[in-house]
């Protein structure tokens, strides 16, 4: 490639980068390719995450911060039933510690975070059902509860000073705000790979700390003291970055592209500019910028994992029959297709999308066959100190 086709190259990847919070989003809409259809996964780590909200908002008490109205920011809510499932079970747990303590129960405010383009329409038209769910549940006294949309990025401030009482946030902090700078020399790889050179871990890792240390400053002035946050973050179960947990499936993806590079119906150019942004910590460097920014205590830090097919619940089994690997191979091709098809179609158009997605879920049924890799989350309690 001459120079000046490298040049192009990484000037189509640092616009990519300027107007991602413009065009990062899940799949919209309610079809077999929807968000809401294949969002299990994060539907699993929501509710994991139920105790530790349990736990985080009986600390809160002491802090006296049930009064009139209580705060509520579900950042990266994307849409679907599981958006108004994070704010049911939030509701659930205030109104049964103020029972418990016969207090009275505060109204909700409940503000509903994503990037422009996310379907906040589809939330909306749920609403109704969720209104009325609640007053049968808990009684016409109760609430009320007031839901709200707040569009924008969470690396940037959302809310005015001191006026958030809790912070949600599940399978959000992963996404970074841009695609790190330093990566010419990734080659075909589309994400930190086995083969990738070690400057590309490197700027990946700059790019989450300076990400989640913005994170952090943006909550700590829009928190009250004593307020709290849980985050359910995909990540990494030990510090090498090149672990399966952390880049096998987008490995798989990539191999996809170039399959298609192959038959000629992808260009090399487009492959070599073209990085995911995103960023799978360890829990060290997830604990070390917390305590390097300094706005929030860290109460607890536990993992779980998760089937990359989220309907595969046979955790032991690891000689699937090559039947079941093929269904869990499509399974899963459908839960990475809703969650970076938009990202994709910016960047390759949408032509290809169909033919990558069905290999796809050939190459996850293939090494499915050989290693039974699970997608490893962490979960933090913070409280604003």
């Amino acid at each position: 490639m001459n120079i000046e086709g490298t040049k192009n190259k990484w000037q189509k990847q640092r616009k990519i980068s300027m107007v991602l919070v413009n065009i990062l989003h899940m799949n919209n809409g309610d079809g077999e390719s929807s968000y809401a259809n294949n969002s299990l996964i994060q539907e699993t780590g929501i509710r994991k995450a139920i105790p530790y909200l349990k736990c985080s908002i009986k600390g809160m008490a002491n802090y006296d911060v049930f009064n009139d109205c209580f705060t509520v920011a579900d950042l990266g809510c994307s849409s679907g039933s599981n958006t108004l499932l994070v704010a049911s079970n939030i509701i659930d747990i205030v109104h049964d510690i103020c029972q418990e303590n016969n207090r009275k129960v505060p109204q909700f405010q409940v503000c509903l975070n994503d990037l422009f383009e996310n379907d906040f329409n589809a939330i909306f038209k749920l609403l109704p059902d969720f209104y009325a769910k609640v007053k049968q549940d808990k009684g016409k006294s109760f609430g009320p509860c007031f839901v709200s949309a707040v569009p924008g990025s969470f690396y940037d401030r959302l809310f005015p000073d001191r006026s958030l009482h809790f912070v949600h946030a599940a399978n959000s902090n992963h996404w970074l705000s841009q695609v790190p700078q330093g990566l010419e020399k990734n080659g075909r790889n589309i994400f930190m790979a086995k083969t990738s050179p070690p400057n590309v871990y490197q700027a990946y890792g700059k790019q989450f700390r300076n990400d989640f240390i913005k994170f952090l400053q943006m909550r700590s002035e829009e928190v009250i003291r004593g307020g709290s946050m849980v985050l359910t973050i995909p990540a990494r179960s030990i510090v090498d970055p090149t672990t399966d947990d952390c880049c096998a499936l987008l490995e798989l993806l990539g191999q996809s592209l170039v399959d298609m590079l192959k038959e000629g119906l992808v260009q090399e150019s487009d492959i070599i500019s073209f990085n995911v942004p995103v960023y799978f910590p360890c829990e060290d460097e997830i604990r070390n910028v917390i305590e390097s920014e300094g706005s929030f205590s860290l109460e607890t830090m536990n993992n779980f994992r998760v089937n990359w097919d989220p309907q595969d619940t046979d955790y032991t089994n690891m000689s699937d029959s090559n039947e079941f690997n093929q269904i869990h191979g499509k399974n899963t091709s459908k839960v990475i297709r809703a969650v970076i098809e938009p990202l994709l179609i910016s960047h390759f158009g949408s032509s290809i999308v169909d033919v990558l997605f069905k290999n796809f879920g050939n190459h996850v049924a293939e090494y499915l066959s050989k290693k039974k890799t699970r997608i490893f989350f962490i979960t933090i309690s913070l409280t604003k100190k």
